[in-house]
């Protein structure tokens, strides 16, 4: 019980919960340990190169002192509780800062003062400007050699956001001693320049600064807190995590700039929320996951329904009873409500994107109460798009001691994986091998890392390959009937018709037929073994981007059965897919590449050479005059490109890429056995489709028999 000289808790009045982005190495981690540090949230500054940061938790984030999974840690600054999600800065753990972005209030994007705006850096700023998700920059490490303030900040007007606010400035960058100051608005300069910075994305205020009266300090501030909620502004904070500089005025800016996570009619409704992150540590079965709640409430023994999609696009529901709750931030608390984060366990499917909630608040149709994109809701429109491409390699991977109890062990722990990152797509091949999916050759090492830390397996990874995948270029149709006597073959008829749909759409099934002619079970099998042919593809390359569409069906009772349709299914749709036409597409990385003035002529000319697409020339301004090359190149290329480029620019070239799309096959590049394509060569007649072998019937069955539809 408190007593008269107990400092009573603040009241929490608002709950934020903010994103920590940046590129490798620029210090978030750090930033994130100091601001728990600062507002007593930890007695005890850690360190990533002792390995003893509160949100690098993993054996091997550790080790290797880079952030792997989304963590979340939260503090208190007056009476607003901000909850921190430190993501990973590494491009091949991208898939992690995806699924943190849906659960976002507003972000701090880390920069370092001396290496200034990077690759990562751009990528991120302009999904979070897309997103509208109100951020914050910190530049960080204003206390090492090399530091930059004033052309740093030219630099983030022209390369991140052109409307920005410092709210900090440094005086000794590059030492030791360096400070950052707040900047006063009873400065008349700082007054100024802050009024005039607004007025640029202001026309009410514009009206003031021409015209008067002149804006009051407190109306500077009003308009600067609208401004960075609308995205319009976006205030700069200098400092150190290292040294503690200019990181009370981010937390302070956070609490007064960034809006809170919204309540009220949300707590009403029905609960809605996103699982972002799973947590199974090693030798424990029982996994915690970490839930966002956007609208209504969760309590201890409630019975909770998920929903996803399965491999092939499939809803997939499922239904379980929370056993432990608790939420980030308030000890003790027995209920989560709308805009906090809760860590619940007692739902043992639970896998990182399940959509808490009814089945149509899905991502395809966010108009449930408080989520995201609905009114209420504190997510942006787009939070539940995909953001980034998906992985572009694939790797085969099989466990080093023979047998088929350590190759089901192997894929046993991968799923396991897949649970935390489902992304990495793990499907079990012929011979006791399984596929996965990556971002790049630092995560083979980690999921390889994982594997024998965590599972006790040490396992074999082939050399990683782009992922080709197929799509259609036009529109086919096939169809398999019953015969009406002396049938002979499987008990179903199946019509189906396939056409191209936008790029990045994925596969959707329709039905033209009447969804009473068949059985449920009959329809679910259809569709279900759709999706999965499509995924399987051709010579491990999926067919996606397309429309399929049931037009024809029938069955005979009592004959037919489900597993009729699961077989003659795959063969319809290959017969279709033949019709329609299919091309092969390739990979691509979108890079950017700085190089020394006098190199220009020999690195374009081999990455010409490499079929890159170069989008734009730019001579950097500032220091030692530099090109900045950016455009599209297969990822095939990527890792030629790494080994010829520090010849070329006597070590000085500075390459970053990431996945980005694909595009068409180039002419005469093998994609499987005895097959190439390219651009204009669709596959079609002569494709090779599997045979529908006929079943003998079975015992109570006859070669023909009534139906009791009649045949369509």
């Amino acid at each position: 019980m408190p007593t008269s000289h107990t400092p009573r808790a603040p009241r929490i009045a608002r709950t934020l919960n903010i994103g920590i982005l940046a590129h490798v190495d620029a210090g978030k981690t750090s930033l994130t340990e100091r601001l728990l540090f600062d507002h007593g949230a930890i007695d005890r500054l850690g360190s990533v190169d002792s390995g003893t940061t509160q949100t690098d938790t993993g054996d091997i984030e550790r080790e290797r002192g880079i952030t792997v999974r989304s963590a979340v840690a939260s503090f208190t600054v007056g009476s607003a509780q901000v909850n921190l999600i430190d993501t990973p800065g590494h491009s091949d753990f991208i898939a992690e800062v995806e699924r943190a972005l849906g659960v976002l209030d507003g972000a701090v994007l880390v920069l370092s003062a001396v290496e200034g705006v990077q690759a990562q850096t751009r990528v991120l700023m302009k999904t979070l400007r897309r997103l509208r998700l109100p951020t914050l920059l910190f530049v960080n490490k204003i206390d090492r050699a090399g530091a930059r303030q004033g052309g740093l900040l030219t630099d983030i007007r022209h390369r991140l956001a052109p409307h920005i606010v410092a709210m900090t400035a440094v005086r000794g960058p590059g030492t030791r001693d360096a400070r950052a100051v707040p900047r006063s608005l009873d400065d008349a300069d700082v007054h100024a320049q802050l009024a005039e910075a607004l007025a640029e994305t202001d026309d009410a205020l514009l009206a003031r600064v021409l015209d008067g009266p002149p804006p009051t300090p407190a109306e500077l501030r009003a308009a600067l807190a609208a401004g960075t909620a609308d995205c319009r502004v976006h205030p700069v904070f200098f400092g150190s995590a290292l040294s503690g500089q200019g990181v009370g005025a981010l937390a302070r800016g956070m609490a007064r700039l960034l809006p809170p996570a919204p309540v009220g009619a949300e707590a009403a409704a029905a609960p809605y929320g996103t699982v972002f992150a799973i947590e199974r540590r090693a030798g424990a079965g029982q996994k915690t996951a970490y839930l966002r709640l956007f609208a209504g409430e969760l309590t201890v023994r409630q019975k909770v329904t998920l929903h996803r999609r399965g491999p092939g696009g499939t809803p997939v529901a499922y239904t379980g009873q929370l056993t432990s709750l608790d939420v980030v931030g308030r000890p003790g608390a027995d209920r989560l409500t709308a805009g906090n984060i809760g860590k619940v366990r007692g739902l043992p499917e639970v896998r990182v994107g399940d959509r808490l909630g009814p089945a149509d608040a899905t991502p395809e149709a966010p108009e449930a109460p408080g989520a995201p994109g609905a009114p209420g809701g504190s997510a942006r429109p787009e939070a539940d798009q995909a953001h980034f491409a998906a992985p572009s390699l694939s790797t085969v991977v099989r466990a080093r001691e023979p047998g088929p109890g350590p190759a089901a062990r192997l894929h046993a722990a991968l799923l396991s994986l897949a649970e935390q990152d489902p992304l990495i797509h793990t499907r079990a091949l012929p011979g006791g091998t399984t596929s996965v999916l990556l971002y790049g050759e630092v995560q083979k090492e980690i999921i390889a890392a994982t594997l024998a830390r965590d599972f006790g397996i040490e396992a074999d990874f082939e050399p990683s390959r782009p992922v080709h995948v197929e799509r259609p270029v036009g529109v086919g149709e096939a169809c398999e009937e019953m015969a009406r006597r002396h049938h002979t073959g499987l008990w179903a008829t199946i019509g189906l018709r396939v056409e191209p749909a936008p790029a990045g759409s994925g596969v959707a099934f329709r039905y033209e037929t009447e969804l009473g002619a068949l059985p449920r079970a009959f329809h679910h099998a259809i569709e279900e073994t759709v999706h999965d042919t499509l995924l399987q593809g051709h010579g491990g390359r999926a067919v996606t981007d397309c429309r399929v569409t049931l037009i024809r069906s029938g069955f005979s009772s009592p004959l037919s059965t489900a597993r009729d349709f699961r077989e003659l299914t795959p063969v319809v749709l290959e017969r279709a897919l033949r019709g329609a036409g299919t091309r092969v597409y390739e990979p691509c990385h979108a890079f950017e590449l700085e190089i020394p003035h006098d190199t220009l002529a020999p690195v374009t000319a081999r990455l010409t050479a490499a079929e890159a697409e170069i989008a734009g020339v730019a001579e950097t301004a500032g220091g030692a005059p530099v090109w900045l090359l950016e455009g599209r190149i297969p990822a095939r290329e990527v890792h030629g490109v790494k080994r010829w480029l520090p010849g070329l620019t006597r070590g000085e070239g500075v390459w970053w890429s990431r996945p980005s799309g694909d595009r068409p096959l180039g002419p005469g590049r093998e994609t499987g056995p005895g097959r190439e394509t390219g651009p204009g060569r669709e596959t079609g007649p002569g494709r090779e489709t599997p045979s529908a072998a006929p079943r003998a019937p079975q015992a109570g069955r006859a070669d023909s028999a009534p139906s009791s539809h009649p045949f369509p």
